[in-house]
């Protein structure tokens, strides 16, 4: 069976920058343990697939160990990938996925991500994490991931991650946010996943449905701009609405091409 294969890098202006995502069209829906061994293939933080059901999008994403319950980068992929390559006609995109139905709106060169709001609360942090970093957080919150606030920036940025300690926690399916409030921006992060193939993800759209409205309610203002600053760095627009948040981006396409699979 052949199938077309579009490798995208999202929340970025440019190639190389932002996190990449492959994004996989089906006809109709493959074995599971054959949708994980593509994604292993692939060797990129998640590969999205979708089946076009008409009036909705049915939308899955795998990471090379796990089907995800939500991703942000690789939902905006997709979205780059109807648009501008398949030339879906609707600037409204409903998917269905694990997380409910998810709109995503194109703009011009832009993708508005509709996600649910997942704001974090108090809580303490497990020793072996603790045991991970290099600095230690000011305060502990958790959502679906750990969320670590930081004093600045400079902390985020030199926060390192003793992997052989950090594996020996199992979070899944979530991570470890690490944020601060921005020098040049509202606020940074970074993300680790234990375990995982990929040990920090570029840029983390799912971790934005905490960090927006966290950050919302502590800077007092619902329009925000993060970047996440991985090594390829990614630029987010956010908005807080209440229960929902807006999470904004731009994406290029990197390779067009097609794979054969049984």
């Amino acid at each position: 069976m052949k199938l077309d294969l579009f490798q995208i890098d999202a929340f970025t202006d440019k190639t190389f920058g932002g996190n990449p995502a492959c994004v996989v069209p089906l006809n109709h829906w493959l074995p599971d343990d054959l949708l994980l061994k593509i994604a292993k293939e692939n060797a990129v933080a998640e590969t999205a697939f979708f089946v076009d059901n008409g009036e909705k999008i049915h939308l899955r994403w795998f990471s090379p160990e796990i089907e995800i319950d939500l991703c942000g980068h690789a939902t905006l992929a997709t979205s780059h990938c109807l648009k501008t390559i398949l030339n879906y006609k609707n600037n409204k995109i409903i998917f269905e996925t694990l997380s409910g139905d998810l709109i995503v709106s194109a703009e011009n060169d832009f993708y508005y991500l509709n996600f649910p709001s997942r704001m974090p609360i108090e809580s303490s942090l497990p020793d072996i994490i603790s045991k991970a970093l290099s600095i230690q957080p000011k305060e502990v919150l958790k959502s679906r991931d750990y969320v670590l606030v930081y004093e600045t920036e400079e902390e985020i940025q030199n926060i390192k991650i003793n992997r052989q300690i950090f594996d020996q926690i199992n979070l899944d399916p979530g991570g470890v946010i690490v944020t601060a409030k921005g020098d040049s921006c509202d606020f940074v992060s970074r993300f680790f996943t234990p375990q995982a193939s990929i040990l920090e993800d570029s840029v983390t759209g799912s971790a934005h449905c905490s960090l927006i409205p966290l950050w919302a309610q502590r800077l007092n203002k619902k329009e925000l701009i993060a970047i996440q600053i991985s090594e390829r760095a990614g630029k987010l627009f956010c908005n807080d609405e209440g229960d929902r948040v807006i999470i904004g981006g731009q994406a290029k396409t990197y390779s067009i091409g097609n794979f054969w699979t049984e």
